[in-house]
């Protein structure tokens, strides 16, 4: 017989998606609403088009929506927490390398932290306790 904590998760780990789906959707909100404004703060030149900030700013908004689904059952969800894991990782890998080659400033990086790095080890602890309860189950039918 499968537990109810082996379908939900702990806690924290709804706690946390729900964190990551509100930040992620005023996040996805203020870059779609105002999509110049964090280039005026760190006084940049706006990206000449405009409207793929804006689709930066919807894809984030709709990976919100993910989060908040998958808070529900964490464990069941795990592969819109994997996916997730995978977009917080590819975007800091990108912004290495779009600051290396000196075509963004390094203080643009602020941001890696809240919409980045900050996860990784929630996600990924989500992620290792699905794969533990699957095992589980598979080894105890």
């Amino acid at each position: 017989m499968i537990d109810r904590a082996s379908v939900l998760g702990r806690p924290w780990m709804s706690v946390t998606l729900v964190m990551a789906g509100i930040y992620n959707l005023l996040f996805g909100t203020w870059v779609v609403l105002f999509p110049n404004h964090i280039f005026e703060v760190l006084d940049m030149e706006p990206p000449l088009y405009g409207f793929m900030w804006q689709c930066v700013g919807m894809i984030v908004g709709v990976y919100g929506i993910g989060y908040l689904v998958a808070s529900r059952k964490p464990l069941q969800h795990w592969p819109i927490v994997l996916v997730g894991l995978l977009g917080k990782i590819f975007g800091p890998i990108g912004f290495l390398q779009t600051a290396i080659a000196g075509d963004i400033p390094w203080s643009f990086g602020w941001m890696i932290i809240s919409n980045d790095l900050i996860w990784w080890i929630p996600f990924t602890g989500i992620l290792v306790a699905s794969y533990q309860t699957r095992r589980s189950a598979a080894r105890n039918p």
